[in-house]
């Protein structure tokens, strides 16, 4: 069975439901999503707090990465949204946008029109911002961002307590100046996540023009003489192939994307032959150039009921819901994570090297214990890791987990800037400001003194911010993955739009540039086709 599109995009995550809402307000062409996940349907998908239960399994593939050499051979579960919308139904609604120098990097190694300048305007397009409208933020667009609607008085001793450190506070971390703490702006319009599937697909779908495709899991795309002319989908009884008239758009993100590739026969020759796979393209670089930000943590016993742990108990959890119901205001409207903030670890460092988050509970992500009394985290992660990793086939059949390595702490330098910046948040914690809210520190604790403690402790204990970037490297040189132009080299009518072709991980959260990437993408397609 066959079936024509002019454009067939690969995944509905951050960047494909952008894509297909951009792509499908030209009536002239028609438009096929497809996405691997079920629909964003689970009430857990629509309410801020419902991220506690995400990274826990909830609409993801269950992905965990390889032992870790250089963290004591620790393996890491590593969350992957499968749900239409992607990172962006399942994330901790956190909107960032990197640091001005980031950009300005990509674009001085070689991705011309990817500068600061350049993007900055596609950042501006998506949003609708409930608090700022300027020459960094517009009002208007289908996201919704907004400023936190359930915090807590922690929250603020928490910006005294950095101030003692000579942290300012800041009010807009992703307007004209990055550094200092402050709260976060979230994808949240009326106390409601604002997902790229509720902000752009939901409206987009009406359109004659676009198909949306939930559970559908694409096998390979199919290459004939040097170019992609469709995919090929799973059937119960026959494979089902799909063909693209005009293009193929990638946007599985940064490790659904490679793995797709690989599957086609595109990437490592050597790799592909070794696990069965024919190769179509030589190209060494997919799946390769993987990173993220790893994240370290304090967790402090409070005085007294200061964050939302004991929400966590059934019967405080029905009153929480009836007061969102009624207010749209307390646990259920929050995040958990809408403070924060940038600073510095590493002398001379050219802009924040250090993120931290306030988390208001314990125990809120996978793979980290609640405390028996109310408890809060404050979270650090190093922004710009020198460590680089891979994403590998196991064998050739599309139904197998890859082989996830993010390689953390290759580079000594990665392991010493995070436990500066752990270090960092146990001095915010012991601040005068907080010591009416914090009892005492519980992890690391007092047992944690010695350089070798603190690395056992950083290995036992590290976790993914859940920002992979880099396996399709964006580039103007022959061996990147995808030109400027995010068109795969070597291959026609195939192009990559996600996070994996950010040629370097920026100094922040991801989803933000991910959008800003398919927003940017789309005017690209429209322009290569003179639409």
């Amino acid at each position: 069975m066959v079936k024509d599109y002019d454009f067939v995009i690969v995944g509905g995550g951050s960047a494909g439901c952008v894509l297909a809402a951009r792509m499908s307000e030209n009536t002239g062409i028609s438009v096929l999503l497809l996405e691997a996940g079920g629909n964003d349907w689970h009430p857990l998908y629509k309410v801020p707090a419902g991220f506690a239960k995400m990274t826990k399994g909830i609409g993801s593939w269950g992905y965990h990465t390889v032992p870790q050499k250089h963290l004591n051979n620790r393996v890491i579960n590593y969350t992957q949204a499968k749900v239409i919308g992607g990172g962006s139904t399942i994330n901790a609604q956190i909107y960032t946008r990197g640091n001005r120098l980031d950009y300005e990097e990509w674009r001085q190694l070689g991705c011309e029109g990817w500068g600061y300048e350049d993007v900055l305007p596609y950042f501006r397009k998506s949003e609708d911002n409930d608090t700022f409208e300027n020459e960094f933020h517009s009002k208007g667009g289908p996201l919704g961002v907004s400023q936190p609607c359930a915090p807590l008085p922690i929250c603020e001793a928490y910006f005294e307590a950095a101030g003692k450190l000579g942290i300012p506070y800041n009010s807009d971390m992703a307007g004209a100046n990055q550094d200092g703490v402050g709260y976060y702006q979230l994808t949240q319009r009326n106390a409601f996540r604002s997902s790229t599937s509720v902000a752009f697909l939901n409206s987009a779908k009406k359109r004659s023009n676009l198909t949306v495709r939930t559970g559908a899991q694409v096998q390979k795309i199919v290459v004939e003489n040097g170019r992609a002319i469709g995919v090929e989908l799973a059937g119960k009884d026959v494979t089902e192939i799909v063909r693209a008239n005009s293009e193929v758009i990638l946007s599985s993100g940064a490790i659904g994307s490679p793995r797709l590739l690989m599957l086609s026969g595109i990437g490592p020759a050597d790799h592909l032959q070794s696990v069965g796979v024919d190769v179509v393209l030589d190209q060494p670089e997919v799946g390769s150039n993987l990173q993220d930000h790893l994240d370290l943590f304090t967790i402090c016993e409070c005085s007294g009921d200061h964050s939302y742990d004991k929400y966590a108990k059934p019967y405080w959890t029905a009153i929480a819901g009836l007061q969102y119901a009624l207010t749209k205001r307390g646990p259920v409207a929050s995040s958990l994570f809408e403070t924060g903030g940038f600073w510095y670890v590493e002398k001379g460092a050219r802009s924040p090297d250090i993120q931290l988050h306030l988390g208001l509970g314990s125990g809120i992500e996978v793979g980290v214990d609640m405390i028996k009394n109310p408890g809060v985290t404050l979270n650090s992660a190093y922004l710009r890791p020198r460590s680089r990793g891979t994403v590998r086939l196991v064998n050739n059949d599309p139904n197998t987990a890859p082989l996830l390595n993010p390689n953390y702490w290759q580079d000594p330098h990665d392991c010493k800037m995070s436990i500066l910046g752990l270090k960092l948040v146990q001095e915010i914690m012991r601040q005068e400001p907080l010591k009416p809210f914090v009892k005492r520190e519980v992890m690391p604790g007092s047992d944690v003194r010695t350089d070798e403690d603190y690395f056992n402790f950083a290995c036992a204990n590290a976790k993914t911010d859940h920002h992979p970037v880099g396996t399709c490297r964006m580039g103007s040189d022959n061996t990147s993955v995808v030109d400027t132009r995010l068109k795969l080299r070597g291959i026609d009518g195939l192009r990559v739009s996600d996070a994996s072709i950010m040629p370097k991980l920026i100094s922040s959260n991801t989803n933000a540039p991910t959008i800003m990437i398919a927003e940017k993408t789309a005017d690209i397609i429209y322009q290569d086709h003179r639409l």
